[in-house]
């Protein structure tokens, strides 16, 4: 299935690079493109993670990535990759404003 990243997603990318690049901007990098590509794997397996505790109406899943949660919804033709966060964010107002399907 076709994994796309929503505007929000790839904020959270461009965040997640510009703090760690203040240290380290090799890993930045590539952390950039780890997270990337463990969202596009998603797309062969869409419902193999559960659904987010409190937010089962819309259809949010995660998926954890080393210390991060991608955020997804599998929608009719397309995974949309919904948020990417530190795993110890406070995601719940994050999807909160996050719309349904």
């Amino acid at each position: 299935m076709r994994v796309v990243l929503s505007e929000p997603a790839e904020f959270d990318l461009l965040e997640i690079a510009i703090s760690i690049a203040r240290h380290d901007r090799a890993r930045a990098r590539a952390l950039v493109r780890e997270l990337r590509g463990a969202a596009r794997q998603i797309g062969t397996m869409p419902n193999a993670f559960a659904l987010v505790p409190g937010h089962e109406r819309h259809g949010f899943r995660r998926r954890p990535y080393r210390d991060y949660l991608i955020f997804y919804r599998v929608e009719t033709d397309r995974v949309l990759i919904v948020r990417i966060v530190h795993g110890a964010r406070d995601y719940t107002g994050l999807l909160a404003r996050e719309p349904g399907p």
